[in-house]
């Protein structure tokens, strides 16, 4: 795949949907084991992150949805909306009929996968140009972005926006973020937003995301709550061979016994840990803050439930009984892209992020054609109904510097208008594939990017704000379809935790409580240490601060109340 978020026509992601299109995707899901966000912050005891209720509704901006485009498939149960049918570029409706930007001038910093276009190239003259902004890009290197994060944060040169991925925010960054970023909410609380319609239509859930401090300080990047790791499978030898899908733990086992055969290079699956943990009914881990939750009128944290033992023990046992693919046994840094065993035959399961379920089917159509990917619905180990945990509604955040004059403020929400604009308008066509001719041309009836539009076309603008998660694939209709109504099913098992939604900046005394447990959990899993293991773990994490952590987040839900209601 190449480095272009657009390529996909799917937004409002978070980390491991959208690094899954770049090109790091393959060392940041090697074998569909997502990496652990995480929020830290000053050691104060400070809960200023934290702000929902009556306060937030004071401050969040009014909701009106978009009616300039209807989905096929309309969001449900926390899903993205889908779209199935082809794009008449030539018919393509207008969100921006006014331009807003007066023409000033807008520095950008962003993290940036690849090799970053010149300032001056066609996709960034024409897009400042349909915004009225001039927009000047200072893109770092995602995969080290966090260094220079840090830094620029310290100095006094910091660029009129910076996004920030929610898996940058560790250590001082959410400090750091209400220090010295702009309170957007005298432009965009309440009835203020209606004059970004764009801006109006992303959900109210993204934007109680972008509180800190108990103001308005982020541009979101919305994101469907329902969990992105999928088990998916090869549908066309399942098909073939008679296999059928299971719908418990004994059956995955039962069913990966029977497929599995060393002495022909066939394996069932990668290593089922996240799957296990969704089954399971694991609390979530994608964030610290979301691992928390009150279950028995006590707060609890997701590493001191049994089902957290279980899951564990149940990854273990298929690796340890040779189902799983002998690659999976090595550590991260050596698994390397395991697409090539899929797509290959030599396992026919394997977790990944969603957008994978698109992207390895598009990749094989044209060589393949026989070839077929799909996504297993989740179950519940016992075959009973499941419970599952919802991610967060937004991982990525765009702040204005607080520095930043009203003009150079109006700017920026002129731009951040325009780039979350809805599928199937022009804006949106401008900001995910270019200009026609330039950066992509038509076949039946499809924008296909060229060289140019791959190049240029990619993680920039996109980042600023983006328009409710959408799953947008007209070449593969039959695979939007699919994937938009598995995000369904699974949205009406899935509960929210107690600190759901939130922005939760913990005291930086515990930021590295809990640094090594997805290393012992992999350790566990590939047979290398045992559950007594983890058992001990947990306890010394009680003795060592957890116990303490738990008290404090207590105190933060006394204090303020969920956001979810």
């Amino acid at each position: 795949m190449t480095p272009n978020a657009a390529s996909s026509a799917s937004t409002g992601t978070g980390r491991r949907s959208f690094l899954a299109s770049t090109a790091v995707a393959a060392a940041a899901v090697a074998g569909g084991m997502p990496l652990l966000s995480a929020c830290g912050g000053a050691d104060n005891g400070s809960r200023d992150g934290t702000t929902s209720g009556k306060n937030a509704r004071k401050i969040l901006p009014a909701y009106v949805a978009s009616g300039v485009v209807k989905p096929d498939i309309p969001s449900r149960n926390g899903s993205s909306m889908g779209f199935t049918a082809k794009l008449d570029v030539g018919a393509l409706e207008t969100s921006v009929p006014k331009k807003l930007g007066k023409g000033g001038r807008v520095t950008v910093m962003s993290p940036f996968w690849g090799s970053p276009p010149k300032q001056d190239n066609p996709y960034y003259t024409s897009m400042n140009d349909l915004i009225g902004v001039d927009v000047q890009w200072r893109n770092q290197d995602g995969n080290t972005y966090d260094q220079k994060l840090g830094a620029v944060l310290a100095s006094s040169d910091i660029p009129d926006v910076v996004v920030v991925p929610g898996w940058n925010m560790t250590g001082r960054i959410p400090s750091a973020i209400i220090g010295k970023f702009a309170d957007l909410g005298p432009y965009l609380s309440g009835d203020r937003v209606k004059e970004y319609a764009n801006l109006a239509a992303i959900p109210s859930d993204a934007w109680q995301r972008s509180l800190f401090g108990g103001k308005l300080m982020g541009l979101p990047m919305p994101a469907s709550y329902v969990q992105n790791i999928v088990p998916l499978y090869r549908r066309d030898v399942f098909d073939k061979e008679g296999y059928e899908v299971p719908k418990s733990a004994d059956e995955f086992t039962a069913l990966c016994k029977e497929i599995t055969r060393p002495r022909s290079k066939r394996w069932a699956c990668g290593d089922m840990k996240w799957t296990a943990f969704n089954t399971f009914g694991v609390i979530s881990g994608g964030e610290k803050a979301l691992g928390w939750t009150v279950a028995g009128g006590k707060m609890i944290n997701r590493i001191e439930t049994p089902e957290y033992l279980e899951a564990l023990e149940w990854a273990r046992k298929l690796m340890a009984a040779g189902y799983v693919h002998p690659q999976f046994r090595l550590g991260k840094s050596q698994i390397g892209d395991p697409t090539p065993l899929f797509t290959s035959g030599e396992l026919l399961i394997w977790n990944n992020d969603i957008s994978n379920w698109y992207g390895v089917q598009a990749s094989q159509i044209t060589q393949n054609p026989g070839f077929k990917v799909w996504g297993m619905d989740l179950w519940a180990h016992d075959g009973g109904d499941p419970t599952f945990w919802a991610a967060n509604p937004a991982s990525v955040f765009a702040f204005v510097n607080k520095k930043a004059s009203e003009s150079v403020v109006r700017d920026v929400l002129a731009v951040a208008n325009v780039t979350a604009a809805p599928y199937g308008t022009k804006e949106w066509m401008m900001t995910n594939y270019g200009v026609e001719g330039t950066h992509y041309t038509l076949k039946n009836g499809l924008p296909v990017k060229n060289d140019k539009g791959n190049n240029e076309v990619t993680n920039a603008f996109v980042m600023v704000a983006s328009p409710a998660a959408t799953i947008a694939h007209p070449d593969l209709p039959d695979y939007t379809k699919g994937m938009v109504e598995w995000q369904q099913r699974v949205g009406s098992f899935t509960r929210k935790s107690s600190f759901w939604g939130l922005q939760i900046t913990e005291p930086s005394r515990y930021t590295n409580l809990a640094d090594d447990f997805e290393q012992l959990e992999d350790d566990i899993v590939r047979g290398h240490k045992k559950i007594g293991d983890m058992q001990q773990a947990v306890s010394d994490w009680k003795r060592k601060g957890g116990d303490r952590l738990r008290d404090w987040y207590s105190e933060l839900l006394d204090e303020n109340g969920p956001a979810a209601s």
